[in-house]
């Protein structure tokens, strides 16, 4: 008997449309699969690399590095305040632009210009190139010609997305209606911000697929509770309140997340004492708002804790009911490591105790988290052996089957997308 109510269809996966039959992972261990992905997906979707408020001065610039996609990308804001991307490369020889010590490291800064550390050739905010030594030494050199090689930029809720693809649709337009029912929130009144990451041996869409179901936190995370309500979980084990698709993004509300728990002696005695936790700071910071945007607590259940969105195909909002937000990155690496991003975002603390318990929260969460990473590349290693080819998913597994589905779809368009035509035979053509 479910816990909550589910769609007429009888469950949310028949409900999407998705096939109810055990699935094969084969597209998170094939090295030329991911090459297909690399081409397919990361250099024509969306993808976060930011936000806003690491600009906050004209000049102001930070870079990634989008290795999944072949190249590294400086992110700046220009005199009118505009967020801009290029690459990263200078128009002479090709030298990496922004670097510092190390030019595998991404960094970030203000200037007024960007130099090249080769030959000096200078580029403004807005990419123009601007100076040339020796410019004499060159033959018939339109400088007009030779400016930053843009990358499309583009900012929603305050985040900055990249494409690598001229021809995508405005971003606006790919969040769809999943993004704007959310856009309303206040993520920029967020701007205490803690940063972590880790190199995981697993495919990127394997750690997607554990935020992306709670079915296993009663199990893998039993520790994070005190041995008596562990034990609780595990016996009553978990139901989504809600899930929902939009195109490609998917999301799952939960219940969870209570801060103040309905009894203390659920949590450690440090979370006691600092009135903190797993699911954030127990006493929520004003953040303005009288109701939440359409997009949150779909189900409108009192139990309500947290929603998660991923919005394909590698970023994921995070929010708690205890108004803090956190997001999640997957960048992958080769088909069976990706790094992890994660950043937790609080409205600033105005004295050390409230310091003391956002910096609780944020270690607590980091070890939940990680405790993903090496049960991943657990994973990772025995799908890879081929010893077992499909895996029955339960209902809350749900968005793993969308998940996979999508990426496939995107595969299957760019093969078929550029496969050559097949040679009409004489005898057809007679």
């Amino acid at each position: 008997m479910a816990k909550f109510a589910k769609p007429a269809d009888g469950s949310w996966t028949e409900h999407f449309g998705l096939d109810t039959a055990p699935v094969s992972y084969a597209d998170s261990i094939d090295p030329a699969h991911y090459e297909l992905e690399r081409e397919a997906i990361f250099k024509k979707t969306w993808l976060n690399v930011g936000r806003m408020e690491q600009l906050p001065r004209t000049g102001a610039y930070f870079t990634r590095e989008l290795d999944v996609a072949g190249t590294s990308v400086i992110v700046v804001r220009d005199a009118s305040g505009t967020a801009r991307a290029f690459h990263n490369i200078c128009r002479h020889r090709g030298n990496k632009l922004v670097w510092q010590d190390y030019p595998r490291e991404e960094t970030s800064g203000v200037c007024r210009q960007f130099t090249c550390k080769y030959h000096g050739w200078r580029y403004d905010l807005e990419g123009a190139l601007t100076f040339v030594q020796q410019q004499k030494e060159f033959f018939d050199l339109d400088m007009s010609e030779f400016g930053l090689a843009p990358v499309r930029c583009e900012v929603w809720a305050g985040f900055i997305f990249v494409n690598l693809d001229d021809d995508a649709q405005p971003l606006v337009d790919y969040m769809g209606q999943m993004g704007a029912d959310i856009a309303d929130y206040p993520f920029e009144k967020f701007t205490q911000v803690h940063k972590y990451r880790a190199e995981v041996g697993s495919n990127w869409k394997l750690f997607i697929d554990a935020f992306m179901e709670f079915y296993h936190a009663p199990v893998l995370h039993a520790k994070q509770a005190v041995d008596e309500e562990s034990r609780k979980l595990q016996e009553v084990g978990f139901e989504a309140l809600w899930y929902d698709v939009d195109g490609d993004h998917g999301m799952v509300s939960s219940w969870g997340g209570m801060a103040p728990p309905k009894d203390e002696n659920m949590v450690k005695p440090i979370e006691r004492v600092l009135r903190s936790g797993l699911f954030g700071v127990w006493d929520a910071p004003d953040i303005g708002i009288e109701e939440l945007p359409p997009g949150l607590n779909p189900a409108g259940h009192k139990a309500w804790g947290i929603d998660s969105f991923l919005f394909f195909p590698n970023f994921m909002i995070l929010v708690w009911k205890p108004n803090w937000y956190l997001t999640y990155h997957y960048w992958p690496t080769g088909e069976g490591s990706h790094i992890f991003e994660g950043t937790l975002y609080f409205v600033p603390p105005t004295n050390a105790y409230e310091r003391l318990q956002q910096e609780l929260a944020v270690v607590t969460f980091k070890e939940y988290a990680l405790q993903d990473g090496n049960t991943l590349e657990a994973t990772q290693s025995m799908i890879t052996s081929g010893a077992v080819d499909t895996f029955p998913l339960c209902d809350q597994e749900v968005m793993l089957r969308h998940l996979h589905t999508v990426a496939r779809r995107y595969v299957d368009d760019h093969v078929k997308a550029t496969a050559p035509e097949s040679p009409v035979s004489i005898s057809a053509a007679s």
